[in-house]
């Protein structure tokens, strides 16, 4: 990554914790000791509203659980993904139709094409990093 893109990418990241509250967990766990559990709980615990996205739940983390991103009712400001990677154009597809402002995929998930595809809609986007470590890391508690 140039030093530009680096940048560009921390600035969004930044931009992304502080100014967007409702985040869709696409691939949430019931699990608790599943990486997206312990994600969606650590945000909920610092503000954030939590929406579950997982066909196989009605709720996690006392949220209803939504079978998939169009099945929310309501705005949502970022989707963050935790499914594989094959999953994820769709995702981003359904994100641009629901005027999310920002896609966010999780550690180990790199999707150039959906991410440009997103840019392109107007998204923010952040590849291959975690949520909580980087809320950790800028808010330091």
């Amino acid at each position: 990554m140039t030093g530009d893109r680096a940048q560009t990418e921390a600035q969004e990241i930044a931009e992304i914790l502080k100014d967007y509250r409702v985040v869709a967990v696409v691939g949430l766990s019931a699990e608790p000791e599943r990486p997206s559990y312990r994600v969606a709980q650590y945000l909920k615990e610092h503000g954030y509203r939590i929406i579950p996205v997982n066909p196989g739940c009605e709720e996690i983390l006392g949220e209803k659980c939504y079978p998939s991103l169009e099945d929310i009712p309501f705005p949502v400001e970022v989707v963050d993904i935790f499914r594989k990677v094959e999953a994820i154009p769709a995702i981003v597809e359904e994100a641009i139709r629901l005027k999310a402002k920002a896609v966010w995929m999780q550690l180990g998930l790199v999707e150039p094409a959906s991410a440009q595809k997103a840019r392109n809609a107007g998204l923010k986007v952040v590849m291959d990093h975690c949520l909580k470590v980087e809320h950790a890391r800028l808010f330091k508690d």
